[in-house]
Formats: C-alpha cells, structure tokens, sequence
C-alpha cells in the first residue's frame, strides 16, 4: 500500500525527513494551498505570493524528480477548505494506509495533526523537522534544571556542537564569544548600501501574484514590486549576493536604520532559511568561510551566525518547551488595543511610519526596527501581547508562530516575566536618535519630554518605568531607571505622566 507524505509550505527542501526512505515508485506526496492556512490570519500579500510560488516550484521539482505528487492550487470554492481535507480525500483516491509528515512549526496546525489517526483512521507518522541544529529533545536536556534559560548559554554550546567559528583547542575565534558591543554603529550614508538582491517574477509567480489580488484583496500589503526568490538556486544567490555585498558592513550597522534605505547590509535570508529554501547551518558555514577566507570582519560574521545559530535555535526551543501555556501569557497586565496605524503606517511618529510603511511595502522590517521602533512602542503603550503578536505573525514574510511568538511575547513585550528575557527592551527616543535619522525629519522633538511637540517614546517610556515598578524595580539591569527617575523633581515627573496619560488617551492620533 502506498505512503500519502505530506509536505507543508514551510518544508520546501527534499532533505525535509518526511521523504526519508520513500519510494518514488508507490508514495503520494500531498501538497496544497488551502483556505484555513492561507486566511487564518491576514497573512501580507508578499508572504502569500512567497510561498504559493515556492511551494509550485518545489511541486514542479519532485514531479521532475520522479515523485508522484499531488498539488492543489488555491480556490476559495476548493471542496477541501482544510489539509485535513485534503488528506482525506486523498486517502480515499489512493487507498494509502499511512500517512507521513515532518512535524509543524506551529502548535495550532501541531495539534491537529496529532489527532488525524483517530479522525482520518489510519496511523500517522510525525518525523522530527532535522533541518534544526537542535533538536526540541535536546533543547529541553539543556534547559533541564537551569533556574534561568540564557541565549548566551545556549549559543556557546551550539558553537561548541557545530565547531563554528571555533579554534581546534576549543576557543572561540577572535578571542571572544560574542561581538555585539561592535555592532551598534550609526549610519550616515557612507558606505553606500547595496541594493537588495532582486529575482523578476517568472511565469509561476506572476500567476500567484494574479491570484492573490484576486482572492486576497483585503489582506495587509501589496505585490507590487515581489522580487524573493522562489526556489532554492535563486535562494543560493541571495545568500552569495549578501557575502560579496552586504556582510562586510553587517556587523557594525545591523542595529542602525535610515530614513532612506529599507534593507541597509541586512541579509533578507530570513524568509528562505524559514521556509527551506536555505539550510541554516549551511548559511552560517558560508559566513564563517567568508571570515576564514578574510573576506568580513569577525564581528559582522559573529554577529550574523549568532541571530542564526543562537536567537532562532534559541527561541524555537522555548516555544516547544512552554506551548501552549506560553502564548496566554501577559504578566505585565497590559490591556490596550493595537492602535489601528499599525496596519495603515498613519502616525506622524517619523521612526514608526517608516517601519510601518516598510512593512506594509516589503513584508520586512529589520530586527531593529521590529525590536526597538515597533515593539518598543507596544511595549510602552501596554499593548495586549496577543494582538501585537498576531500583527507580527501577519504582516511578516519570516515569520511563523514557533519564531514570532517567542520573540515578540518574551522578548518584546516582556510578558513572560523575564523567562527568555533578563530586563524589558523599553527605551525613550533617544535610542532611536542614537541608532537612526528619523529624528530629524520627524514631527515630534525627540529633545522634549512633555511640551504638546514632544516625541511620544519620552513620556510613555517614563510612565511605562512608573507603572512598572513592582515588577521591575528589583531587577539589577534596572536600578539605574528607577533611581534617575527618582532624582526628578516631583513637578518633572507629574509633568511626564500627564503627558503619557493624554498621549494614551488618544493613540490613534499620535
């Protein structure tokens, strides 16, 4: 009897363990783009067209490969709604008695899957996703016991794993760890920034593109102007293009943003590794090559191999390990609704606009930007983490559940009390000026702090320390904020907390 192996969005490469000992002769392999998981949140129209082409490329692929594949295209009238749906049907076609998968990235589709064997009636095999460095078995034996789970931590035993950027005696090159004090340069134009890697649509694509604008017309985003990769060569040049133009300069301004450049000496990877267009230790061992080779600083190709090999390991890990208690968490009690400029870029907020406009442009935004612009304002409006976590699931092209939430639930909002974070990523506009130009093109004056002119970040990063602290005035990485806030004089910080409060009270005007 034959297999029915079904192959998700996500799991674009032939190494994915579903197809481990198969038979191209006797097994099926399932594919399909499907109503539920195109339109279960308001996905960008980019990340649509990113994936319903990359999957039909990868279809076309195993068909030239000899597979039997079975692709269904998009239709809203589609009588299979589901993957259920489509598995189903297609066990009936066939008469497989097995069905097999590589496990998801997403607890939400997990727990579905889990339960086909008694919904479908035949067994279903769930193979570990290998495409990882680390395993969940093995990140839960790290994490076992540890009062406090660190990236750092982690990360050096990811490097200790792989042998990257190691010494034969088992050191770290170039003397140390970590290299991101040497990653916070702002930048003023000089170097010039490379222009993205672009790959014109081809004949799939612009297909899909049709197909979005016609079925996905209300869906955040645009299409205009598509230019990811779409199958794993093009991806492969993406990856060459970003070592021989962007690499050099990534490390000393992958915390800086500019008022006129999107994507800066940024690698735009992220959307192929996490779809399997790219292998990730393969793209960090092209990193380190370049390093070896002399052809980047070590402190551009660290800092590069370590959002790789240490944040994305790192943070996958901590969600398998706490779903799905995790997604509910909200310790700091925050209530407020997602102000409604996040989906349109209307602000006069200069730093949150071009993030925004970006977005909605590209379906990216660097991790800055994401962090520090964005998250930051979140965090200090006291935004609910569920709505500003599915506003990052939505809108990004990278981003999927077991990567986004983690990030932005522990990391940004700070909701999980400190478990994946030590101390909130809250800062005023200063930091903004330091790392960017958008202050000075902005309507609001980044040097205020309470005139009606004044930029929002001051005030509500201010209020955000008041109202906090209970929850933060005891943590060693915060003693300094709270003791600057004390030394203001009674009137200064009643001044600032009047501000905040009008500011909270009309967000959507801001």
């Amino acid at each position: 009897m034959p297999n029915l192996i079904l192959i998700l969005g996500d799991q674009l490469t032939t190494d994915i363990s579903a197809l481990e000992n198969a038979d191209r002769k006797r097994d099926r392999i399932v594919m399909a783009e499907v109503h539920d998981e195109a339109s279960y949140t308001n996905h960008h129209k980019k990340k649509l067209v990113l994936l319903f082409s990359a999957m039909r490329h990868f279809a076309q692929r195993l068909e030239t490969e000899g597979w039997q594949v079975h692709y269904q295209t998009y239709h809203p009238q589609n009588d299979a709604q589901s993957l259920e749906a489509v598995v189903a049907s297609q066990l009936t076609e066939t008469g497989a008695d097995r069905v097999i998968t590589t496990e998801c990235g997403e607890w939400r589709l997990h727990e579905q899957v889990s339960q086909w064997h008694e919904r479908l009636g035949v067994p279903v095999e769930i193979r570990p996703d290998t495409r990882f460095i680390a395993s969940k078995q093995a990140f839960a034996d790290w994490a076992k016991g540890r009062k406090q789970l660190r990236m750092e931590f982690f990360y050096r035993e990811m490097r200790r794993k792989t042998g990257l950027l190691m010494t034969p005696d088992g050191k770290p090159e170039g003397g140390q760890w970590n290299f991101d004090a040497d990653n916070r340069r702002k930048w003023a134009g000089k170097p010039p920034a490379p222009a993205p890697f672009r790959v014109e649509p081809d004949e799939v694509t612009q297909e899909v593109i049709a197909l979005v604008e016609e079925h996905f017309a209300d869906h955040f985003g645009t299409t205009e102007d598509f230019h990811f990769a779409v199958t794993p060569e093009d991806a492969e040049q993406a990856l060459d293009y970003f070592i021989d133009f962007a690499l050099l300069c990534f490390g000393d301004f992958q915390d800086a943003m500019s008022d006129n450049e999107d994507w800066l000496f940024h690698s735009i990877l992220s959307p192929y590794i996490n779809c399997g267009l790219l292998d990730p230790l393969a793209v960090c061992e092209a990193a380190a090559r370049a390093w070896y080779a002399g052809r980047a600083p070590i402190n551009a190709v660290e800092g590069f191999i370590r959002q790789i090999l240490g944040w994305r390991e790192f943070v996958r890990g901590i969600y398998w390990l706490n779903m799905p208690e995790y997604a509910r968490e909200n310790r700091l009690g925050n209530t407020r609704a997602l102000p409604w400029f996040y989906w349109t870029g209307e602000t006069k907020m200069r730093c949150m606009h071009k993030a925004l406009d970006a977005t909605r442009r590209n379906a990216y935004a660097h991790h800055i930007q994401r962090l520090m612009v964005t998250g930051n304002f979140a965090l200090l409006a006291g935004v609910q983490p569920e709505e500003i976590c599915d506003w990052y699931l939505a809108v990004y092209a990278d981003a999927y559940d077991w990567v986004e939430l983690p990030n932005v639930l522990g990391m940004v909002m700070h909701a999980d009390g400190g478990y994946l974070g030590s101390k909130p990523y809250a800062a005023s506009g200063k930091y903004i000026q330091r790392m960017s130009d958008h202050c000075s093109n902005c309507h609001y004056n980044v040097n205020k702090s309470t005139e009606e002119d004044a930029c929002p970040f001051n005030a509500l990063y201010w209020h955000f320390i008041d109202r906090h602290r209970d929850d933060f005035a005891s943590n060693p990485r915060m003693g300094m904020m709270y003791r600057n806030w004390d030394k203001q004089k009674p009137e200064r910080r009643e001044a600032l907390l009047h501000r905040a409060n009008t500011l909270l009270a009309r967000l959507e005007q801001l």
